[in-house]
């Protein structure tokens, strides 16, 4: 319409035909609108291949635009913020021995698709205890499991289960109330309606789990854990973690409801998870967040997999977000600016006033530029990198160690050291000391290691 109107214009103030059509023509080319169709696939492109080389696959553009409004993250406890390799920290029993306790509950456990299955059956291999058949398995789904063992009935689940079924477990409260203070998670094992045995499961919470919350935090986003645990447990892990709100006692299939009441307060919500039972809330959040290493239906049902189980990937995933949208304005305002400078001075706006005119091929060099500007913005995203490799640089520590004394023991501390996030360890046994190049704290390396029965003498810089 405009390069009909300035051909009419300059045809009736009688201007010539060449002078008409050469405006018009440089009208209608710089006017055309790759650098506007170019604007926001060329820089979702490049995100999402740079979120792919760290380790962060984005399955759509949509999911970008929605992460940049998050302002709550929900986390799943369980293999999410904790190592998802649970293990046995108790028993107790006052009528059966431990071992007894640990073969009942194993031996049901070996038909269980629980996360905290494996903790029982690793338990009976160090307690070389044999499993035994069961009968009449049954899965209690957000309880526990029950079945037959040696022609017995039992019951192997939470306290809800004790509670739903009257059981009476006052005997072992003392018990219970220590387990829980350490944040522990319980088990319970009854045999026709009595409660014969007690045992705590311990999950070590990942490293990275408090920094992201830390991250999130300085961002101005609510962090909030979903668990089944008893809200004392949880209440003694968040301690650790200090997220802003815990949601404890949940049964699996409630997970999805929890996330609809907070979307409904007017939050868009991420749901962060790994589990079977995580795919409904992913499902109804705002975006789905997978750790890679979980469950394929999990990972289906998400919107972003995280490759590494690091959850400071998750902030990373937010920043990359928001970084993309602020591109996609800036390539617009490159689209626009060019047409809106450009067009009046094509039109001849200028030309009586001050003799401006712009030719058909300077038009179409300003409309290439105003591609090149597009796309050469969109590709400053490549530069992108996380948060924690910008802000974190390696630095090489010399560790003294007491108690090591073969070859299994500088293997302990070297395996303990290697699985630490971003660190390289190598140890000396002569020397009785580790040389570790790390972006971690001195606490975080002793701990480690005294976890693997070993003593921290000294830590240097080197």
């Amino acid at each position: 319409i405009i390069a009909l109107l300035t051909f009419g214009y300059w045809m009736l103030v009688g201007n010539g035909l060449n002078f008409a059509i050469t405006s018009a023509i440089a009208v209608l080319v710089i006017s055309c609108p790759c650098a506007l169709g170019l604007a926001t696939p060329v820089a979702i492109m490049v995100s999402t291949g740079v979120g792919a080389t760290n380790g962060i696959l984005i399955k759509s553009a949509s999911v970008l635009e929605n992460e940049n409004n998050i302002d709550v993250v929900v986390f799943d406890k369980t293999g999410t913020l904790t190592q998802g390799k649970a293990r046995v920290s108790d028993v107790y029993s006052d009528s059966l021995s431990n071992e007894e306790v640990i073969r009942i509950i194993a031996s049901l456990e070996k038909g269980s698709s629980h996360v905290l299955a494996d903790a029982f059956i690793q338990k009976a291999k160090e307690l070389d205890v044999e499993l035994v058949e069961i009968t009449d398995f049954e899965s209690l789904s957000g309880l526990g499991i029950k079945g037959n063992v040696l022609d017995q009935d039992y019951l192997v689940g939470n306290l809800r289960m004790i509670k739903e079924n009257k059981i009476d477990f006052s005997d072992y409260q003392d018990q219970i109330n220590d387990y829980v203070a350490k944040g522990k998670t319980l088990v319970f094992l009854a045999k026709q309606n009595k409660l014969v045995g007690l045992v705590s499961i311990f999950d070590d919470i990942k490293l990275t789990s408090k920094q992201a919350i830390q991250r999130l935090k300085e961002m101005k986003i609510k962090t909030v854990m979903l668990t089944g645990d008893l809200k004392a447990a949880a209440k003694a892990i968040n301690q650790q973690l200090e997220l802003d709100e815990v949601i404890a006692e949940v049964l699996p299939q409630d997970k999805e409801s929890v996330i609809k009441r907070l979307q409904e307060q007017g939050n868009n919500v991420m749901m962060v998870g790994d589990g079977i039972n995580d795919a409904p809330a992913l499902v109804r959040s705002d975006v789905g967040v997978a750790i890679g290493k979980g469950n394929d239906i999990a990972i289906d049902a998400a919107d972003v997999i995280l490759m590494k189980d690091d959850m400071r990937d998750i902030v990373s995933s937010i920043e990359l977000s928001k970084k993309t949208i602020l591109n996609i304005k800036e390539n617009l305002f490159w689209a626009f600016i060019y047409n809106i400078i450009g067009i009046p001075i094509a039109a001849g706006v200028f030309y009586n006033l001050f003799g401006l005119r712009l030719d058909a091929m300077i038009g179409s060099l300003c409309m290439s530029l105003s591609s090149v500007c597009v796309v050469s913005n969109a590709l400053r995203l490549k530069r992108f990198k996380p948060y924690y490799k910008k802000e974190n640089k390696k630095v090489k520590k010399e560790i003294m160690i007491d108690g090591m004394m073969c070859a299994m023991c500088k293997k302990h501390v070297e395996d303990a050291l290697n699985g630490l996030v971003n660190t390289n360890a190598t140890v000396n046994l002569e020397a009785k000391k580790a040389i570790v190049e790390t972006e971690l704290d001195d606490s975080v390396l002793q701990g480690v290691i005294e976890k693997a029965g070993y003593k921290v003498v000294g830590i240097e810089n080197v």
